[in-house]
């Protein structure tokens, strides 16, 4: 059967919408891609590039995805509200059919080598770590690109890929394979900050809360809100519904509702089907049932 890899870049763009669609065009221009979704957000300002294929496509995609966006951002000029290190910040490879962890590692590990040629300092991360303090994306992006000189001098941050030498236009680049995390946020009907952040606290597990979330609390001025913003690293073992009900209860605590939610990028299938067996009470429900998963060749 065929094998279908996704890539999961996130650039440090999300304003200039003619930089990210060039972007995007890059990797649609790439045979054997499909880009299955992309979004930007101005206030992180950031995007969320994913595409699918067969490994190959989509190691020529993220090359081709490199090369454009080394060209046309600058971190030097980066500001936004989001943790970020590098022009691309994390670009993970994700197996969804018929693709190995050990081959999902083994494209990172050939993109890594691609970008460091390209002066470009590259870490490896989760199941593509070189050591163990390095699975985690919030430590090695610890700092951000503002902390990127003073690490790089550090013989114990020296990069997996590429100079141990500060490159204030690209910054660095983190990649790997993982699991299909779900990038997933909850808008709040306030402006204090200080109650997404409390909230952030309360769910993400570094604080206490999930096992398999993390999470940090920004503004949104120009919705006269505040978010919470979360990756749920492993949505089998810490549902979507069980945090967002969480932050109901904890928003409730200071006189506060959820205004919306939002996912960014794809979310898969069977992340959805516990969405609808909670809150539709339909137990039995199965993504089969829906009829475009059934007209789906395999």
């Amino acid at each position: 059967m065929k094998q279908i890899l996704m890539a999961e870049p996130n650039i440090s763009e999300g304003r200039n919408l003619d930089i990210i669609q060039q972007i995007v065009a890059a990797v649609r221009a790439v045979p054997g891609v499909t880009v299955a979704d992309y979004s930007s957000d101005a206030a992180h300002n950031r995007s969320v590039i994913s595409f699918v294929g067969e490994p190959n496509a989509v190691l020529a995609g993220a090359k081709a995805l490199a090369l454009k966006t080394y060209e046309l951002i600058d971190m030097a000029q980066h500001h936004g509200e989001h943790p970020r290190q590098g022009a691309i910040d994390v670009c993970a490879f994700i197996p969804i059919r018929n693709v190995t962890s050990a081959e999902a590692v083994s494209i990172a590990k050939q993109f890594g080598k691609f970008v460091g040629e390209l002066g470009v300092p590259v870490y490896f991360y989760e199941d593509a770590a070189t050591r163990p303090e390095r699975t985690s994306l919030p430590d090695l992006r610890k700092g951000e690109y503002e902390a990127l000189p003073t690490k790089l001098a550090d013989p114990a941050w020296a990069p997996d890929e590429g100079p141990a030498v500060f490159n204030p236009r690209t910054g660095a680049l983190v990649t790997g394979s993982r699991f299909p995390l779900v990038a997933f946020n909850a808008n709040l009907r306030t402006t204090d900050l200080t109650i997404a952040q409390n909230i952030a606290k309360a769910v993400r597990h570094i604080s206490g809360g999930f096992r398999y979330v993390r999470g940090l609390g920004f503004p949104l001025e120009e919705k006269g809100m505040v978010q919470v913003s979360m990756n749920l690293l492993n949505y089998t073992k810490t549902p979507i519904h069980r945090v967002l009900e969480a932050i109901r209860s904890e928003a409730a605590r200071y006189g506060v509702t959820v205004a919306e939610t939002e996912f960014v990028g794809p979310v898969p299938m069977d992340a959805v089907q516990e969405i609808v067996r909670f809150y539709l009470q339909c137990h039995e429900f199965k993504s089969e049932q829906v009829l475009e998963m059934a007209l789906l060749e395999d």
